[in-house]
């Protein structure tokens, strides 16, 4: 007669099915197709765009409407395309949706199986970079789908993701700002000195993230709210306001402005003040991405208008 912990099913067999089940979820949740959920071609305040992989490519400065110097990046797509649409089940049931963007070219030998196998289904080139951008379920884009610079409106607001440039390891004036020890009398050589550190018997240790020396820059940083100030759909460029972290040629995320596009678009519309819900100047985005198709109907060049009154006109 077997005994009733012989009918019982092992620890090893819970697992195996467990992990089955999950298995089977995932694959379902891959299986979905996307552009079943896209029931429209219009932004809205309550969408959320992919987003762009770029290059930068340095520096320069333009002259706005009123001969204003306006120093900007120069960020360049370099065939950025769409790899993937993920669609994820989590847990608690809600869905996880985000578009998978590769770009910059590679030769095929550089490239491992596993990733031929991955472009070979999406039908694009081997890419040095592949990252994915949370989207809202209604702003999938084809894969295989090309874009351009044209996503970004002369006139909205982005935030920059990249890697900034490594200093090494440096004192704390450089690292932390700090003001130093006196120049002048009473001090020897300690000038850029961090000072006292610790504390006396009670605790005596130095507290958990001390602002102290260390190893500065080199981690991921996100600039926010940069203007985009001109477009050329030819070259594919993006001119944005101010600096970007990193160094040339390196890549870095390009997405709408999470605080004054997004946040922003939702409160104005909440209000009721539509004509605020998108900055001013912009009337609409490109949705759900602007595509190399869109330049066939645009000019070469696209440059936002000055915001501001000309600052060689003296006030009244």
């Amino acid at each position: 007669m077997l005994k009733h912990w012989a009918l019982a099913p092992r620890p090893w067999q819970l697992i195996s099915q467990r992990r089955q089940f999950s298995t089977t979820r995932i694959t379902w949740a891959r299986t979905v197709n996307p552009s079943s959920s896209v029931t429209s071609a219009k932004w809205t305040p309550n969408s959320i765009r992919t987003g762009l992989i770029a290059r930068k490519r340095g520096m320069t400065a333009i002259w706005d409407d009123h001969g204003a110097r306006v120093p900007v990046t120069v960020l360049q797509l370099e065939n950025c395309q769409v790899t993937k649409n993920i669609v994820h089940v989590r847990p608690d049931r809600t869905e996880y949706h985000a578009v998978q963007l590769g770009a910059s070219d590679r030769p095929k030998r550089t490239t491992t199986h596993q990733m031929r196998g991955h472009f070979r289904t999406a039908h694009v080139k081997p890419k040095y970079i592949v990252k994915e951008f949370p989207i809202t379920p209604d702003a999938h884009v084809t894969v295989g789908t090309t874009l351009s610079a044209i996503h970004f409106v002369p006139g909205q607001f982005v935030d920059v993701i990249a890697n900034s440039i490594g200093k090494g390891f440096q004192g704390t004036m450089k690292r932390w700002n700090f003001k130093g020890l006196r120049a002048s009398h009473g001090v020897s050589v300690s000038h850029r000195s961090a000072g006292a550190t610790g504390q006396h018997q009670d605790p005596g240790r130095v507290w958990p993230g001390k602002k102290m020396a260390g190893r500065l820059g080199g981690e991921r940083t996100t600039v926010q709210n940069l203007p985009v100030v001109r477009v050329d759909t030819t070259l594919d460029l993006i001119f944005v306001k101010g600096a970007v972290p990193g160094v040339d040629d390196a890549h870095v995320l390009v997405r709408d402005a999470k605080k004054k596009m997004l946040c922003l678009a939702n409160a104005n519309q909440a209000k009721g003040l539509y004509e605020s819900v998108l900055p001013k100047g912009v009337d609409d985005l490109p949705f759900p991405a602007g595509t190399k198709e869109m330049v066939q109907s645009l000019p070469p060049v696209i440059e936002a208008p000055s915001k501001r009154s000309s600052p060689f006109i003296p006030r009244e």
